[in-house]
């Protein structure tokens, strides 16, 4: 493909709530045994994007350990490959990233040394599969200086948390919102871009004179008048998983059959990062409906519509309904859960009740699992 691809993967918000307090969102668990940056990662790899760099900044630490290897998603490459940039103190600039602008300013020359005419950026904390090429090639027959990829959002109450476009019939977009508290007009941005290599770097370096720092507010809502705008409409799955909420739903969504189907049964496959760990087990006495369980789980408990990822030891007599439990959790016996997101490396005591009555509820608990 004759692009270069940039994941801005560095952003954190309140939404996650204790989520995030720990680790970068696109570091975040998703279906048992993924984290959500392996979609973008992998959607760059299935469209033989063989350039692409990581902008990473909140809490990098476990995400810049996940991509500590390339050659998970095809990367290992001589021409090309996989390049995580973090902030960097220079003579000229001693700042974090200000914003999604800044971030690719401060990574310019990334842009500069390339050779590719294309540039698709994606953000780290969508869920998705997505050919890039098939953009590319609406980008060019359209002539647009910029593509947004923009999708349906089905819930009003969701609408507050994305851009929202209104595109004419030829598909450019006349109007951009970027997060309103309410709008009559559901189409949403993905945060997908396909623009020119040559183009984003001057928009990037004029908007940095003028201290300007927003890619969405600072170039695409501020040119849509002087540039030719464009919305590429993907009627696929795709999720952002930037609340609690949003997070917990789409872990939910891959119990249902069509979800599993498309993601993990349809070619171009998601890569990730492999752990060398047991097969999960199940003991006498281990009741287990409709949930995914990872490598390296022991149950000897009931386990019901609920994602377990890996290394989660559910003791005896536990019931475990409607929840998602991260990595390296153990449950002490008798422990009831529901409706609820569990901690990585928490220990549950025994015979502890955490049950979400109006919303989800995150279960963080710091007991050494030791005594008891």
């Amino acid at each position: 493909m004759r692009a270069i691809g940039i994941i801005l993967a560095g952003g954190n918000n309140n939404r996650m709530r204790e989520l995030s307090d720990k680790r970068a969102i696109a570091a975040m668990p998703i279906a048992g045994s993924y984290r959500a940056i392996d979609f973008a990662l992998s959607n760059m790899a299935n469209s033989h994007v063989q350039k692409v760099a990581v902008l990473t900044q909140y809490n990098a630490r476990s995400l810049n350990e996940h991509l500590s290897s390339s050659k998970w998603w095809d990367f290992g490459r001589k021409q090309g490959g996989l390049y995580v940039f973090t902030p960097t103190i220079t003579k000229e600039n001693s700042f974090w990233y200000q914003g999604t602008a800044d971030a690719i300013h401060q990574n310019i020359s990334f842009l500069k040394n390339s050779h590719e005419p294309y540039v698709v950026i994606a953000s780290g904390d969508g869920i998705y599969k997505m050919d890039y090429n098939k953009i590319l090639e609406y980008h060019i027959a359209k002539r647009a200086d910029v593509t947004v990829v923009c999708t349906t959002c089905q819930d009003p109450g969701e609408i507050e948390r994305f851009g929202v476009v209104r595109m004419n019939e030829d598909g450019r977009i006349e109007e951009f919102e970027e997060k309103p508290m309410v709008s009559q007009y559901n189409t949403i941005s993905t945060g997908i871009y396909v623009i020119r290599r040559r183009l984003l770097i001057e928009l990037i370096e004029k908007a940095a004179q003028e201290g300007r720092n927003d890619f969405v507010k600072d170039i695409l809502i501020r040119y849509k008048n002087l540039k030719r705008i464009y919305g590429y409409k993907m009627d696929t799955y795709w999720s952002n998983i930037s609340t609690a909420e949003s997070y917990y739903r789409t872990n939910m969504a891959f119990l249902e059959p069509e979800t599993r189907r498309y993601f993990f049964k349809q070619e171009p496959f998601i890569k990730t990062k492999i752990d060398d760990l047991p097969p999960a087990k199940y003991n006498p006495g281990a009741l287990v409906k409709n949930s995914l369980v990872s490598s390296g789980c022991i149950i000897n408990g009931t386990v019901e519509n609920s994602v377990l990822f890996k290394n989660v030891f559910v003791g005896n007599n536990c019931v475990i309904r409607n929840s998602v439990i991260l990595n390296d959790v153990y449950l002490g016996n008798n422990t009831y859960i529901e409706n609820c997101i569990v901690e990585s490396r928490d220990t549950i005591q025994a015979n502890s009740r955490y049950c979400g009555e109006d919303s989800v509820e995150i279960v963080v608990e710091k007991h050494d699992r030791y005594k008891i």
